[in-house]
């Protein structure tokens, strides 16, 4: 990791950059995808499954038995975890359920907005070196809470040309079983757009690689919604001399540990922190399964020493992590400043896992700074708001001579004439 001293704000733009992604041919790549996608449906899924994913999956919808073989599979301690999210992640989204009131905004004008689920969605669960079985939880349960209709998940087979039990096993339990054997960008193509197998979806959810995050926009530029941009995993770190070097070291492995072009980073205003957590990072790497992929992700990432915790705060509200943990002794001052994040983490024990996995917040985020205008997956992210208006007789009377001055001044005299034809009609009796 690289270690920055009192860094000048006028260099703090540069220090937020996210690690460059080799994009060469990318758009052109991804493009080929969904124009092939479009014209041969299954045909074109069957061929770019073999040639990126190396198999051919055999019917692209997974069966029934292949579901009910799953949970065999997993055992029992395992399903006891899961559910124990599923109750949390339940409790907290179902709670985003609010009903709205019916407002009056100008005597004989009541108006109000009534929450409707979106249709038709699609959940991408990413399935290669890591199967997210955690991320149908955190997609699956909000989309049943809201009440889509039909939902859709599509996850890349493994080498064998099956999908992980784990995925399986959690989206039966969520209530999902319309599974598709489908990676890559061809996954978000197919549900974009429709196949012979696969139904087309309004929205389209789920992180994935750059080839999924270039498919997901560009095919919103084609009326297909998304639920956020996306991009590599990140965590930012908050920590004062109080903090435990080893939290603070596990924690960033535990962000660096999801893919090499993953980034984590510390601030702090305690120079000793720095050199006891660079100590921490190395000891604990060493036992980590995925330390090639760890050692990395840590080439493009940095300890930053800066004067006070109020800069450290500046910067990663300027920053704007897809995670960040604040790991000081008094977590209120900084967490109530909190302006630019996807989600937070107050306090020693409040470790980025917990919130990936069973907290009951949602660990399908912004990246790559969007937390700066985007927020994270959650229950109205499935849901579409329509509006509703009930004009009576008094309220046209009263509001009718507003909406003919503007009209007027907008020179539609139609929107006018609509109103003036009903205060005729009310003056004639």
């Amino acid at each position: 990791m690289k270690t920055i001293i009192f860094p000048e704000k006028n260099s703090w733009d540069n220090l937020c950059r996210r690690p460059a992604i080799n994009k060469a041919n990318l758009e052109e790549v991804v493009q080929a995808i969904i124009s092939d996608v479009k014209k041969e449906k299954d045909k074109a899924i069957y061929y770019y499954s073999e040639k990126f994913d190396g198999v051919t999956p055999g019917n692209l919808k997974i069966s029934s038995t292949e579901i009910i073989e799953s949970i065999r599979q997993i055992p029992t301690e395992l399903k006891t975890a899961i559910n124990t999210a599923k109750t949390n992640i339940e409790n907290f989204h179902s709670a985003q359920l609010l009903p709205e009131p019916v407002i009056e905004t100008f005597k004989g004008v009541r108006c109000w907005r009534k929450s409707v689920a979106i249709e038709k969605v699609g959940l991408y669960i990413p399935g290669g070196t890591a199967p997210l079985f955690s991320t149908v939880l955190m997609l699956g349960i909000p989309a049943k809470l809201a009440g889509c209709k039909e939902i859709v998940i599509c996850t890349p087979p493994g080498k064998d040309g099956n999908v992980s039990p784990l995925i399986l096993y959690t989206a039966q339990l969520v209530g999902i079983t319309d599974i598709y054997k489908i990676g890559g960008a061809q996954a978000i193509a197919a549900m974009a757009y429709g196949t012979e197998s696969v139904p087309k979806v309004y929205k389209i959810f789920g992180p994935g690689n750059q080839y999924v995050t270039k498919a997901k926009e560009m095919v919103q530029q084609d009326g297909i919604a998304i639920d956020m941009p996306a991009g590599p995993s990140e965590v930012l770190i908050i920590s004062d001399g109080t903090a435990s070097p080893e939290f603070i070291a596990a924690d960033l492995l535990s962000q660096a540990e999801h893919g090499t072009d993953s980034q984590v980073i510390m601030l702090t205003n305690n120079r000793e922190m720095i050199e006891k957590v660079k100590d921490e990072i190395e000891k604990q790497l060493q036992s980590l399964p995925r330390k090639d992929i760890a050692r990395q992700a840590l080439e493009n990432s940095k300890l930053i020493l800066l004067p006070s915790l109020d800069y450290c705060i500046d910067f990663s509200n300027l920053y704007a992590p897809e995670h960040l943990i604040i790991n000081t002794s008094d977590t209120s001052p900084l967490a109530n400043r909190v302006i630019n994040a996807g989600s937070v983490f107050l306090g020693p024990y409040s470790c980025e896992s917990a919130g990936d996995y069973a907290t009951g917040t949602n660990h399908t985020l912004p990246t790559n700074g969007s937390a700066k205008n985007y927020s994270g997956v959650s229950t109205e992210s499935f849901l579409k708001k329509i509006s509703f208006q009930e004009v009576s007789v008094e309220g046209i009377r009263n509001l009718g001579p507003v909406i003919e001055l503007m009209a007027e001044a907008e020179f539609l005299s139609g929107h006018k004439n609509a109103v003036s034809v009903r205060l005729k009609s009310i003056q004639d009796g």
